[in-house]
Parts: structure tokens; C-alpha cells; sequence
């Protein structure tokens, strides 16, 4: 993964609505880092998606095992950035 990229986040406010747009595509990280992340999760035998939600709500990354070093690799990437790879990924295969 390279954390050297810089993102710039750009909110814009229209007619009530903010407008989140992350530039620079890191897709390709994300969906290593998240990979790498569930496979801990599930070695260790959490439940990934349990835990996950948990992160991504509290934004504490203790849900997160330290095994094989997961929860420093997903600190990496903010967690707005993760969600939004996530949901568009999702969306996409609607």
C-alpha cells in the first residue's frame, strides 16, 4: 500500500446538502487492506463483519485484531475512505 498519496477532501454545501468527494483513487489498497484485514479476523475466529461494524461506528480500533498486524494496516486509511470504496463497490453490483 502506498500511505504516501495525498487525498484532498473537497465538502461543498448545496441547498442543504454537503457534497463528500475523496480525490485520488485508492481503490485498489482498500480492497487489499480489507482483504488482508478479514483474513486476521477470521484466523483468529472473530466475526469480521461484526467487527467491522463495530470500527466503523465507533471509530475505535480495538474491534480490530492486532494479529498479523491488522489494525495498524487498517489505521492507514480513514475510515471515510474505506466506507466509501466499500458502498461504491457495493452499489456497483446493484
Amino acid at each position: 500500500m502506498n500511505s504516501s498519496k495525498k487525498l484532498r477532501l473537497e465538502v461543498l454545501v448545496d441547498s442543504n446538502t454537503a457534497k463528500f468527494d475523496l480525490s485520488g483513487d485508492r481503490t485498489a489498497d482498500v480492497q487489499a487492506l480489507m482483504t488482508y484485514v478479514l483474513s486476521a479476523l477470521k484466523e483468529k475466529g472473530y466475526n469480521p463483519i461484526n467487527q467491522l461494524v463495530g470500527y466503523f461506528i465507533s471509530g475505535d480500533p480495538t474491534y480490530i485484531t492486532n494479529y498479523k498486524g491488522a489494525r495498524g494496516l487498517i489505521k492507514r486509511i480513514d475510515r471515510d475512505e474505506l466506507l466509501e470504496v466499500i458502498i461504491n463497490d457495493y452499489c456497483s453490483r446493484l
